[in-house]
């Protein structure tokens, strides 16, 4: 009798109470996630997720850290410090080339070989953090990227297990959220702001995008974590050696985040304020080590991008260029001989004032798709009485207003392309904290009109999660969404004219991120001009294939064809599209007439008999 009883009290209130409760939480998790991937599941539409994909994928077949999808603006780089280079080398040795030494020779050639097109082609734009990861996964997990004859999914199977990862590293922030917030607040709080953030919609399509911003997500919360303990412990007088840990893991956190995007490394200005201004007596020792730890781990790398490119973040360092008065029109990556003579000083805080205005009137309203947000900004006048709770919260606002000084300098014309679901928007990497803050709020406002409301608190809780789920619950309804992401990316399609070319033949097209992801041949990144640029790039490699899609082809005459990003091919593409002839001694002749006129792919033989 006495088991029976102990049994029924397992059950009930003991261990067996809570494995039941959290077993019901992992199926309606899981439930979720399975409806959201077959309901509003798309493939990548995003050209950053495909060159992190194939990335990783060559890192996975042990190739390094070298890209298919080449930027003209990547070979710029290469060629110019190859030739700096080679010019700090030669002042060395004597001024009559003959009597250099075989050895001295050899060396001069290596250098050269840097900037050779028929070599793989390091990566300059994107760093090795989450591709890293990824590599991983396919190390470990099926992934066939090869699409069998007559398949007639839409879906592409490595990018939904791609997928399936950044839904793992979701869960894992939603996991993070409800500790930290139950260790701040209360378990009430700590419940709500994990299901709110569960249940934005806009975080389900950051974690079928393929960007890396879920596991920056995590990254964050992780340092967020760090700097709790670290100031609770520096009130309780915890030992040096913890506190000591403690300091290298957030060094080592903001290395890793920077690692997966250049532009998490400016967090850590925000972070050593933090230490800085609340660690007392420690404050000092601790801020060094987190920042000498930040240091050494990313300066292996910085190292690396400086002896290819001449700038510590490689291409990524020209961003802030891009978009402005003096280089605006097209992307910074399509040029092969860029004009930096016109940049002008005035460019940076006339772009930064333009797109300054857009987040704050625009994003940092809306920040992380909800309307919960709004709640913390309210927040900001409402003190708390728990140091730890303000100490966060300045730290919070100052991250923030950093990043829309960050984000307004980095935006690009992708920000346009894609406002809420891109890798430019940083604002969202703060949004779960963000949300954690106006659920206290939230809660506040309740405790405070409890003799009123207390019986009807639960529907106001409800009713909080219904309408921060409004706009999941209207994606997963009718009508169910297209998986393809065409046009202008088709698998199938690209992958199928990708093999008609030989693994080690160049091809070249508007979307290259795609024909390296799909089709696994080096591609480069249509250049400004077919006069000389297409000229100069075919001298130092043949291009076998020429792949335009409905991103070129679809574009306005007059303002983009003409006077636009592509006024260099207009007269090329009209006389293709509408005389149906390539100009004059243009090397590629032979045009696959299936897929006319939505695209064009030209090569230098009918290589489809």
């Amino acid at each position: 009798m006495r088991g029976l009883q102990d049994l029924i009290y397992l059950w009930e209130e003991g261990a067996g109470a809570r494995f039941l409760k959290f077993f019901l939480l992992f199926l309606c998790v899981v439930g979720l996630a399975v409806l959201y991937d077959i309901r509003a599941y798309k493939n990548f539409s995003d050209p950053e997720a495909m060159e992190h994909a194939q990335l990783a994928r060559n890192l996975a077949e042990g190739r390094g850290y070298v890209t298919d999808s080449i930027k003209p603006f990547s070979i710029y780089l290469l060629q110019k410090r190859a030739q700096s280079r080679i010019q700090e080398f030669a002042r060395q040795l004597p001024s009559d080339r003959s009597q250099w030494r075989p050895e001295q020779l050899e060396m001069v050639d290596k250098l050269g070989q840097t900037a050779d097109l028929a070599r793989p082609h390091p990566e300059l734009a994107h760093p090795p953090g989450y591709p890293l990861l990824l590599a991983g996964a396919m190390s470990i997990l099926p992934f066939k990227f090869d699409i069998p004859p007559g398949a007639k999914s839409l879906r592409y199977q490595p990018e939904v297990l791609i997928a399936l990862l950044n839904q793992l590293l979701f869960f894992l922030a939603v996991w993070i959220v409800f500790c930290l917030a139950r260790r701040l607040f209360d378990a009430g709080v700590a419940w709500l702001a994990s299901i709110t953030l569960m249940v934005s919609e806009l975080f389900w399509r950051f974690s079928a995008s393929g960007l890396s911003t879920m596991l920056l997500i995590v990254i964050f919360l992780l340092l967020v974590w760090c700097l709790v303990r670290l100031e609770q412990g520096a009130e309780e007088f915890t030992n040096l050696g913890k506190m000591l840990i403690l300091a290298f893991l957030a060094g080592l956190l903001l290395a890793a985040g920077t690692l997966t995007r250049y532009s998490f490394g400016w967090l850590t200005i925000p972070v050593l304020i933090f230490m800085g201004s609340f660690l007392g007596a420690r404050r000092i020792l601790l801020s060094h080590v987190t920042l000498i730890t930040f240091a050494l781990a990313v300066a292996p790398w910085l190292a690396r991008n400086y002896q290819y490119s001449g700038a510590l973040f490689g291409a990524a360092s020209y961003t802030v260029h891009e978009d402005t008065a003096s280089m605006s029109g097209f992307p910074l990556g399509r040029a092969l001989e860029p004009d930096f003579s016109h940049v002008s000083v005035q460019d940076i805080p006339d772009k930064l004032s333009r797109n300054l205005k857009t987040i704050l009137t625009s994003d940092l309203p809306r920040l992380g798709g909800s309307w919960v947000s709004a709640f913390f900004l309210v927040g900001l006048l409402v003190p708390f009485r728990n140091p730890t709770l303000a100490r966060l919260r300045y730290f919070l606002v100052l991250s923030l207003a950093l990043f829309c000084f960050v984000q307004a300098l980095g935006r690009t014309s992708r920000s346009v392309e894609s406002p809420d679901v891109s890798s430019e928007n940083l604002l969202v990497i703060l949004a779960p904290l963000v949300f954690m803050f106006g659920v206290a709020l939230f809660f506040t406002i309740l405790d405070q009109a409890r003799a009123a409301v207390w019986e009807a608190r639960p529907l106001f809780v409800g009713g909080f999660v219904l309408m921060a789920g409004a706009p999941l619950a209207l994606a997963l309804l009718p009508p169910r969404a297209y998986p393809s992401a065409y046009p202008p990316y088709s698998p199938q399609l690209i992958q199928g004219l990708a093999h008609w070319m030989q693994p080690h033949e160049l091809m070249m097209s508007d979307i290259p991120w795609a024909v390296a992801w799909y089709g696994r041949r080096q591609c480069v990144w249509l250049p400004l001009s077919y006069q000389p640029e297409f000229e100069m790039i075919n001298r130092q490699r043949p291009v076998k294939a020429l792949y335009l899609t409905q991103t070129t082809l679809d574009n306005r005459f007059l303002s983009q064809w003409y006077r636009g990003e592509n006024q260099g091919w207009g007269d090329f593409i009209v006389q293709s599209l509408l005389r149906r002839e390539v100009p004059t001694g243009f090397p590629l002749v032979k045009a696959y007439a299936d897929l006319f006129p939505d695209q064009l792919f030209l090569t230098d033989k009918e290589r489809w008999k």
